[in-house]
């Protein structure tokens, strides 16, 4: 994986050149950090200079843009259906309001619009959220699961441990393989994106994203604006 050394200072920059106002509102799920010049009195990590303001200012530098991927790990092999399989995947890094701050990336898969993933940047460090939508705009009744970093991670790199309300959601709907969750994603700007689930014994799970070709803009995330 080729280095991502781009400033704090310069990529913070880059991320407010790079991305347009659009109309979606923060998350209501998110306690995020008051400003990047702040130090966090928890970790005694000096935020303005964190890996978490490079990762999110290398997402945000694709503000406004699309890009197809490609399902690269599934694994174990299922015999059940998979969703994924035979489906166009779309990114589209769209919710830049306040890209120090908050991301919002749809991820479209064929003709389903209803999942959109919301980073935010916390005082110590990052919190990932899946958005999950109806067609009509209402949630799904599992939405909004995630978690929060435990490390600093890296500007390439980060990782979301599942959180409790997240196990909660996942055990009230019977989804007990999920309460063990790693979320991970990694960016190398104008290069890839990769998203990725893992559980312990084996379960991973990862889609790449070509960024060196934007594609046509996907519709509209259901439920968003």
């Amino acid at each position: 994986m080729n280095a991502f050394k781009l400033s704090a200072s310069i990529a913070i920059a880059l991320a407010l050149a790079a991305c347009s106002p659009s109309s979606e509102t923060a998350s209501t799920d998110a306690s995020p950090v008051a400003s990047t010049s702040d130090t966090s009195a928890a970790d005694g990590i000096d935020v303005a200079s964190a890996p978490a303001d490079e990762f999110m200012a290398a997402i945000a530098h694709h503000c406004g843009q699309a890009f197809e991927g490609r399902v690269v790990t599934n694994e174990p092999a299922s015999n059940e259906p998979d969703a994924f399989e035979g489906q166009r995947l779309v990114m589209h890094v769209r919710g830049c309001d306040d890209p120090t701050r908050e991301l919002k990336v749809p991820f479209h898969v064929g003709d389903d619009h209803s999942r959109t993933w919301v980073l935010t940047r916390m005082d110590t460090g990052m919190r990932l959220k899946h958005d999950h939508r109806h067609e009509d705009g209402s949630e799904d009744a599992v939405t909004m699961y995630g978690g929060d970093t435990a490390d600093a991670g890296t500007a390439q790199r980060q990782e979301f441990p599942v959180d409790a309300d997240s196990i909660a959601t996942f055990e009230r709907e019977g989804l007990n393989a999920s309460v063990t969750n790693t979320w991970a994603m990694e960016i190398e700007p104008d290069e890839r994106f990769l998203y990725e689930l893992s559980r312990p014994g084996g379960r991973m799970f990862q889609v790449e994203f070509d960024l060196t070709r934007p594609v046509e803009l996907p519709p509209t995330p259901w439920g968003h604006e």
